[in-house]
């Protein structure tokens, strides 16, 4: 038997996480472009060890954030009444792959950090945006 309440409120409880992991790494990203920064104009090898343990801690939590954005997914499809709500989990979760592929050259991560950034500001956006509709329905 199909019940509306309990579904929104699990879509709710998914998208919640992946929020949470989404914003995550957007934490992580902001202080990779920083110690980026600092690499970039007159870092040393401290500056440059900062910015790849900051990029391998975004790459876990963007890791998490595809995991939970699946299962956001998953749980909005149970949810029989709401129309167009696909957060476009593909996209993200290509751009996150590509994102971590041969960081070389310091220019390329910066620039590659940034990119990632905004991806991730975009999902949580639609995140944020879903679960707003969600709430509404309870």
């Amino acid at each position: 038997m199909y019940n509306e309440g309990k579904e929104v409120r699990e879509a709710i409880s998914a998208g919640e996480r992946a929020l949470s992991s989404l914003q995550e790494a957007e934490q992580y990203l902001d202080s990779a472009r920083t110690w980026g920064a600092v690499d970039i104009f007159g870092g040393n090898m401290f500056s440059g060890l900062m910015k790849h343990s900051k990029i391998e801690k975004a790459s876990q939590a963007m890791d998490r954030a595809k995991y939970d954005l699946r299962e956001f997914q998953r749980e909005l499809n149970d949810v029989q009444n709401l129309q167009n709500m696909n957060i476009n989990v593909g996209d993200f979760m290509t751009f996150a792959d590509f994102f971590f592929d041969g960081l070389i050259v310091d220019f390329m991560v910066q620039s590659r950090i940034n990119d990632a950034r905004r991806q991730v500001k975009d999902a949580i956006w639609r995140v944020e945006n879903i679960l707003g509709q969600l709430r509404m329905q309870i």
